[in-house]
């Protein structure tokens, strides 16, 4: 049995609309199927606004679904509530985008550790103090730390902090939504190697979600690309970055650069901005600006189908 499995999800927030007019919804993630095994890294890639975060954030019951499953070892965590839901939180966590904001600045690095072990584990005060420099040290500070402040760390420190928060409770699976794009380049080769090296060390499994597929595909054993709040293609890391099937998947690798100068990748510039997820488009929902349309195309919505001769890659188009 897979560890996750996420079945038809949907997160669609209710528009504000005159008394007679029919009732509008933004359809953030519309219909989102796929699983995850143990100790597993899987990329989600995608433009802004395409329902990314969206998609992790119902995942961790951040936002309430609409409609569909979210089975962690069978268990809806969807139809969770209260004392159930909080209980379940130890089996999975988040890591956010952005490192400033998601720590309280009122709160020390101890204070902000030692909530999450009170909570979750029966550990007595020395036991908790034993566990949070296990901790830091783990993402490569130390004892030191504790009882500085948010504002009294860098970028990188503070996303380190709140790596630690994350693992606190040994989750089995992190959702880790954009966790280096706030962070200069220098130091995000920095996080992403320490989350190869947690992983390695604990077994935990990680939804990686990023815009860069250079990230992602370092990073991650099997990729899948969002457009929409829907997954147009999917697939091993290797074989969708070296095989892409679907227009818009091939547009994002054209943005990635590449070292060997004698490697030449014609860039794809898509025309316009993503639809709005209120009013999508008919048919596919990516043909007004694929290059390759077709009348199918404007007609038909592709459903997520495996290519021939391929293991494990899908896609979700009338001309793969």
């Amino acid at each position: 049995m897979p560890l996750l499995e996420v079945k038809e999800l949907k997160t669609w927030y209710p528009v504000k609309s005159g008394w007679f007019q029919p009732k509008k919804f933004v359809r953030a993630v519309d219909g989102v199927s796929f699983s995850m095994e143990r100790g597993e890294t899987l990329g989600l890639v995608g433009e802004s606004g395409c329902g990314k975060s969206t998609l992790g954030r119902t995942i961790v019951r951040l936002e309430t679904p609409a409609g569909g499953e979210v089975l962690l070892d069978g268990v809806d965590l969807a139809s969770l509530k209260g004392g159930a839901l909080r209980d379940a939180r130890k089996r999975f966590q988040m890591i956010f985008q952005d490192p400033y904001g998601s720590l309280n600045p009122r709160m020390s690095v101890a204070n902000a550790l030692d909530e999450v072990l009170s909570i979750h584990t029966s550990l007595d005060k020395e036991g908790r103090r034993a566990r949070m420099v296990e901790l830091l040290e783990m993402v490569g500070l130390g004892e030191q730390h504790l009882d500085r402040f948010p504002h009294q760390f860098s970028g990188g420190q503070r996303q380190r902090i709140g790596i630690a928060r994350a693992l606190a409770v040994e989750p089995e699976i992190i959702v880790a939504d954009e966790p280096v794009s706030a962070l200069d380049v220098s130091v995000q080769a920095q996080i992403v190697n320490l989350l190869v090296d947690i992983q390695e060390r604990t077994g935990v499994a990680f939804l990686f979600i990023a815009h860069d597929l250079a990230v992602v595909e370092h990073m991650s054993d099997r990729i899948m690309v969002m457009y929409l709040g829907r997954i147009v293609e999917s697939g091993p890391a290797a074989e969708v970055c070296s095989n892409p099937k679907h227009p818009y998947t091939e547009a994002l690798l054209s943005a990635v650069p590449v070292l060997d100068p004698e490697t030449k990748r014609q860039r794809i510039v898509l025309p316009g901005d993503v639809p709005s997820p209120t009013a999508p488009p008919p048919g596919c929902p990516f043909h007004p600006r694929c290059p390759k349309a077709a009348d199918k195309c404007r007609e038909a919505r592709p459903e997520l189908e495996p290519v021939e001769g391929a293991e494990g890659h899908s896609v979700a188009c009338h001309l793969a």
